[in-house]
């Protein structure tokens, strides 16, 4: 699998595991920027913490081990044996995946695809139907053409020279143990409820021409994307990337894997996606830290416990680019095929899903501050939005969020 360049038409997000500081794999490219991270306990004799790297990020994974549960090497086989499949599926970044030979087919294609390339576009032609055009898996084009996708990535691949540096986050986005993230807040038991400071700059107006963009249009559109069968079919020459919700579904993919091997207390995180489930060893919920959206520094802004759910955030903020003194955001709108320029810098959401969670908080950051919440509350979505405004961020919750999470019972 890809790293996660192309949230939400480029998304999505970073999350650390504070398990015992494991290092992570490197994060050439980052879409998602912020992110929930897992607040555990030192290390404890009933979990089972594993981790490696995937989708250019990385996975850690933490369950608590009970009577008859498999040997934890045969739980991290079987989550590699997941990882594999999926990247041989749907990865944008290997050119024999199955997607990848989809995507360079002519217009007129139909293919047969396994069946977790059937139920990721499955999904995402769902929640674009739901979306009012503001999710769309088909702008692998306009990524490249914004210098996000997979084409841009591997050029600057090929062009970088020893001692370059990335992009002005990423030297940010090293692993945190928890006490590191609870000191940058200016406190080890409470996170600040409010990011003290907005990015210096909103992103700026885009500068591709109306004749590149309409170009650009007619290479991309959901409607042109089918379903027959066990066959992916297209009508124009589309090409199709699931990295909004990919990550979501692998976990998903393996919290039935768990069920199945009897693991019913266990957190899940991969490439900063969330899903939770049961208790940790002293009876207590699995603690999640909501990390401030902030360009160069990490914070936790809010605490939240998730018992039964997953949590996804996406962001705008550490996953950019500039150019000739503008910034542009790697979340692309659908409809206008250019970066977002609202003041929304980042949208959580929390379902009992982790692929909807994941695509919902893609969807939120595109919708922007009034749409998204707007959104948010008629879909009764457990969610949290935060805006930049001349005065700082201001956070908005929605009643499903708050009913979930009342502030008087914070952790």
């Amino acid at each position: 699998m890809p790293s996660k360049a192309g949230k939400g038409g480029g998304v999505r997000r970073l999350v650390r595991s504070a398990i015992g500081a494991l290092p992570a794999a490197p994060i050439p490219r980052l879409l998602a920027v912020v992110a929930a991270l897992p607040l555990l306990a030192a290390c404890q004799p009933d979990v089972v913490q594993l981790s490696g790297p995937t989708m250019g990020s990385s996975y850690h994974i933490s369950y608590v081990r009970a009577s008859g549960t498999p040997e934890p090497e045969a739980v991290q086989a079987e989550i590699r044996h997941q990882l594999d499949q999926l990247d041989a599926a749907v990865s944008t970044y290997r050119d024999d995946s199955d997607l990848a030979r989809f995507n360079a087919a002519p217009a007129g294609t139909c293919q047969p695809m396994p069946p977790m390339a059937l139920e990721l576009a499955r999904s995402a032609k769902q929640l674009a139907a739901d979306s009012e055009g503001a999710y769309d898996v088909t702008l692998l084009p306009v990524l490249d053409a914004w210098k996000f996708g997979p084409k841009a990535a591997r050029e600057k691949a090929q062009n970088k020279t020893p001692g370059d540096g990335d992009t002005p986050a990423a030297g940010h986005d090293k692993p945190l143990t928890v006490d590191q993230l609870m000191a940058q807040s200016g406190t080890q038991k409470q996170p600040s409820q409010q990011p003290s400071q907005p990015p210096s700059q909103p992103p700026a107006r885009p500068s591709l021409d109306a004749d590149t963009l309409a170009s650009l249009r007619a290479h991309t559109g959901m409607g042109h994307l089918k379903i027959t069968g066990d066959q992916l079919c297209k009508d124009a020459p589309i090409t199709v990337e699931f990295n909004s919700i990919a990550a979501g579904y692998i976990i998903d993919r393996l919290a039935e894997r768990f069920a199945a091997q009897g693991i019913h207390d266990y957190l899940i995180e991969v490439t900063g996606e969330i899903r939770a489930a049961g208790e940790k060893p002293d009876g207590h919920p699995w603690l999640i830290a909501i990390e401030a959206p902030l360009d160069h520094d990490r914070k936790a802004q809010r605490l939240v416990q998730l018992k039964d759910e997953a949590i996804s955030t996406s962001g705008d903020y550490r996953n950019y680019r500039e150019e000739n003194g503008r910034r542009y955001s790697h979340l692309i709108d659908p409809r206008t095929l250019a970066p977002i320029e609202h003041t929304l810098a980042a949208a959580t959401v929390v379902t009992p899903e982790a692929m909807r969670a994941d695509g919902l908080s893609t969807l939120l950051m595109v919708l922007g501050p009034e749409h998204g919440y707007d959104y948010a509350v008629r879909h009764q979505l457990a969610a949290l939005l935060v805006s930049r405004t001349p005065q700082g961020f201001q956070t908005r919750t929605t009643p499903a969020f708050d009913a979930r999470f009342p502030a008087s019972a914070a952790p």
